[in-house]
């Protein structure tokens, strides 16, 4: 039996919502790329996905569009794959490597439009095809006001020295939140002195933010440095007052940043977990069982400010985040190090609530506020009931060992 071909259900100019692109031409060509993503940023368009096989789509205030009436084939996809990154693109996703870069569109001299993109080679029809995201990005970073940061979290943003940590998933907004704080410390009056940040791929710039005390150099990883440890080798010999590290992700990059940290600079950068404790665990977890107890002590010295924040759906459309954060004072650390390091942990997760924020006490403010739906609300709450589990086994295996210890003397 013959099968056909699915039928697009849109019909171009009836049933497109947001209406596809006027200009599209029956064949897409690199030239044709600037266009249509300044077409979509018209419509407001936070992200733009091409894809094998598919329309383009707009996603808008978190809804689908299609933004073209025709599916791209493989034909479309190599136009833009190659428009963006160029010829040696394809053999890159085809060896199985995806890419993360940033893209421009020049408007004319003085303007353009930014976008955040990850082209992943995908599975299509039984066939290898290609996805590409595009997020798009403000010309000017948000201010800590635009994003509701907490004022304590604002007070402790820049110390003296030490590190301070975003953590979170991904796509919750870590980058958008250490730009705001960026702009803070530029715009302060005093400004920030020489800042160096280290990022793959660059997403914020600041060429729009104007201050004659800061001066602000962006690295790009690996298009201008290999590695994100070697930024902050290359940042030690440059005299910069802040370091940016995009992400601290292996063992090598935190050493880095715990060492710039303890020679007298400020070092901002980004870690993948969720929760305090939990990024402390991490990073100590990071290194050799050898070296550990060395580094896990270095750490604590270091840290100044961990935020852990995500992103949920707000009442009336949009995003907001959810922070849980604490600051380590010098009464912390030197809590801290004074018990053994494998303790930390435990004690972290009961410092949080009485010295900082917990994502639940972020998620009732906000519900309470009238922010986020009650589902969001309990979400956490559960997460929580995971936290107080944890500490009880937490504390059931310190009363075992205490036992066990009596009894051997």
């Amino acid at each position: 039996m013959e099968t056909s071909r699915p039928v697009s259900l849109l019909k171009k100019g009836i049933d497109d919502v947001k209406e596809t692109w006027p200009d599209e031409p029956s064949r897409f060509s690199q030239t044709d790329l600037d266009g249509f993503m300044s077409w979509c940023i018209s419509k407001d368009s936070s992200d733009i996905t091409f894809q094998t096989n598919r329309p383009v789509f707009n996603e808008i205030h978190g809804v689908l569009y299609p933004a073209t009436y025709r599916p791209f084939d493989a034909t479309d996809m190599a136009s833009v794959v190659t428009q963006m990154y160029g010829s040696e693109a394809l053999a890159m996703l085809t060896g199985g490597r995806d890419i993360d870069i940033a893209y421009e569109v020049m408007i004319d001299r003085y303007n353009r439009f930014r976008f955040r993109v990850n082209m992943t080679a995908i599975l299509v029809d039984g066939r290898d095809g290609i996805q590409i995201t595009c997020r798009a990005l403000p010309n000017t970073p948000p201010t800590m006001a635009d994003l509701s940061i907490e004022q304590e979290i604002i007070d402790a943003w820049h110390p003296r020295q030490g590190l301070v940590l975003v953590t979170g998933p991904t796509g919750s907004g870590k980058s958008t939140l250490l730009a705001a704080g960026n702009r803070m410390l530029i715009e302060s009056t005093h400004g920030c002195g020489k800042m160096l940040t280290y990022e793959a791929p660059i997403e914020f710039t600041y060429d729009s933010v104007q201050s004659n005390r800061s001066l602000v150099s962006q690295s790009e990883i690996p298009r201008h440095l290999p590695s994100f440890a070697a930024g902050v080798r290359n940042a030690l010999r440059r005299k910069p007052e802040i370091i940016l590290v995009g992400e601290s992700r292996d063992r090598e990059t935190i050493s880095a940043s715990i060492e710039a940290g303890q020679t007298g600079h400020t070092v901002y950068s980004t870690v993948h977990t969720t929760g305090v404790a939990a990024t402390i665990r991490r990073m100590v977890s990071t290194f050799e069982p050898s070296e550990r107890s060395e580094r896990a002590f270095s750490l604590v010295e270091t840290l100044r400010l961990i935020v852990t924040q995500t992103l949920v759906p707000k009442i009336g459309g949009g995003r907001m985040g959810l922070r849980e954060w604490m600051e380590f004072s010098e009464p912390v650390r030197e809590r801290l190090l004074n018990m053994d390091f494998e303790k930390w942990s435990y004690e972290v997760m009961q410092m949080v609530p009485l010295l900082g924020q917990t994502m639940e006490k972020s998620a009732q403010n906000a519900f309470e506020a009238g922010l986020i739906e009650e589902r969001y609300y309990l979400m956490y709450a559960q997460g929580n009931k995971k936290a107080d589990s944890e500490k009880l086994d937490k504390m059931m295996a310190d009363a075992r060992d205490k036992k066990e210890s009596s009894g051997s003397n």
